[in-house]
């Protein structure tokens, strides 16, 4: 009883003295909860960050595209950032393909579909390919596409659109504009919607994971068609204004324009792909071979394609977000320090309004010992207490950021805090907040007893 009641007594000491300096103690706590956050938030995104995308790019072991460098072929072909800039023409495809291929899949991005990209392959991407090396597709309703003109729904896309199947779309050629003028004020011209071609939703994916669950996938093919009917039309166009004032042929230009573009129509330079997913021929049940650097040396050397490692490039990706990360961690553990002097100063300026109570203590018993325990132990709640806010605020932060780059990229990431991650982190603010606290905790024990118990005035 008696030792409960003398752990009692020093807690009331601690949250008095705490309450009676409530803006102190706020603003302290908060810079304990600052630094911790911001190391938790950090390490976090990092990790999970790297997960998301190292699962992004499943089993392939090379893309193949016309990028400008093959970090920006990752993003765009397999992150689906942005519409790759030049295209890869057919007949350097079918040059390519007579490779060592376990499966060469070629892909087209350039459409939309309410903001959403629309993805454009052939039936080996659900077959051969999968986004994680562990787990093939799988569908939540419905079927695989298996003729022109339909679509699959990836997880995000069917839950953002509403779509269901059966639903009938059409596609829009490029991204849409977000305003209807640029930049210096000029109109800009609306994006070109596909209304002469209806697609049906024939099947939904189950959730992924990457950034294809927010995609809208449909057959090459159907892609080429829907250019082709465009170059066509264009060439149709310019045909007429060649032959304007002939009636009987303005009949005829018109007659042709209504005749929707089919796969026959086809010219090779419709056939266009933007990016190449590529898996080099490995024994049955390995994931690597030794011919995978043989042939990515062979294909460097053409000038006229990128090739990349995936795993090199997101290794080269986080090698940068690693040199921010090394002086944002650096920045949190100056801010980390700025907390501790705070903690030191809070504690050490009430000092001098307390010495009378502490003389008081004494007075009524308590050893310089525990007076000295007292002051540790207030720091030390000051920084268990920042700790416990700042693992708060990491969790809502990290659920803010991962809600970004889901939206923005539509990677699905995982933040959590693990017990090592979250006691290093938290244990390492506390301890820092009782190392700020021994200067008071030292100035305190040896306050004189005759001294500050003198009459005041």
């Amino acid at each position: 009883m008696r030792g409960r009641g003398f752990v009692m007594n020093d807690f009331t000491i601690i949250r008095r003295s705490l309450s009676a300096r409530r803006l102190s103690t706020v603003f302290t706590s908060l810079s304990v909860a600052v630094a911790v956050a911001l190391m938790l938030l950090l390490l976090m995104m990092r990790d999970s960050g790297r997960a998301a995308f190292e699962r992004g790019t499943g089993n392939m072991h090379l893309l193949v595209s016309a990028d400008s460098d093959p970090l920006t072929a990752i993003l765009n072909s397999v992150f689906l950032a942005a519409p790759p800039r030049r295209p890869i023409e057919h007949a350097k495809f079918e040059q390519l393909a007579r490779g060592p291929w376990e499966w060469f899949i070629p892909t087209q991005i350039g459409d939309s579909y309410q903001g959403l990209p629309v993805f454009a392959t052939t039936p080996e991407f659900f077959t051969k390919f999968k986004p994680d090396p562990q787990e093939p597709w799988k569908l939540s309703t419905g079927r695989f596409f298996d003729k022109n003109f339909e679509v699959v729904l990836g997880a995000r896309a069917a839950q953002e659109t509403g779509l269901k199947l059966g639903d009938k779309i059409a596609l829009t050629h490029g991204m849409p504009m977000s305003r209807t003028e640029g930049a210096d004020g000029a109109a800009v011209a609306a994006p070109h919607v596909h209304d002469e071609f209806k697609f049906e939703v024939v099947g939904i994916l189950q959730p992924t994971g990457g950034a294809h669950d927010r995609a809208v996938i449909t057959g090459l093919t159907s892609a080429w068609i829907l250019h082709a009917h465009d170059r066509r039309e264009k060439a149709e166009h310019e045909h007429e204004h060649e032959h304007e004032g002939a009636a009987d042929h303005d009949h005829a230009a018109h007659d042709h324009h209504e005749e929707l573009t089919t796969e026959a129509d086809l010219i090779d330079s419709d056939r266009k792909i933007t990016g190449i997913y590529a898996r080099v021929i490995t024994r049955p049940g390995a994931d690597s071979s030794a011919m995978i650097p043989v042939v990515f040396n062979q294909l460097r050397a053409d000038p006229s394609i990128t090739v990349a490692q995936p795993t090199q490039e997101i290794d080269k990706l986080f090698r940068i977000v690693g040199s921010v990360d090394r002086i944002l961690i650096a920045m949190a553990g100056v801010v980390a320090a700025s907390s501790g002097i705070s903690i030191l100063l809070a504690l050490y300026n009430s000092m001098e309004q307390r010495r009378r109570q502490i003389a008081v203590l004494r007075v009524l018993g308590a050893s310089a010992v525990r007076i000295f325990r007292l002051v540790l132990a207030e720091s030390l709640v000051l920084g268990a207490i920042g700790a416990a806010a700042g693992i708060a605020i990491a969790l809502l932060g990290a659920r803010i950021v991962a809600s970004e780059m889901k939206a923005r990229l539509g990677l699905v990431i995982e933040p959590a805090i693990t017990p090592t991650l979250g006691f290093a982190v938290a244990g390492g603010a506390v301890l820092l907040a009782g190392a700020a606290g021994l200067l008071p905790a030292v100035v305190a024990y040896r306050t004189s007893v005759a001294k500050n118990l003198r009459p005041l005035g």
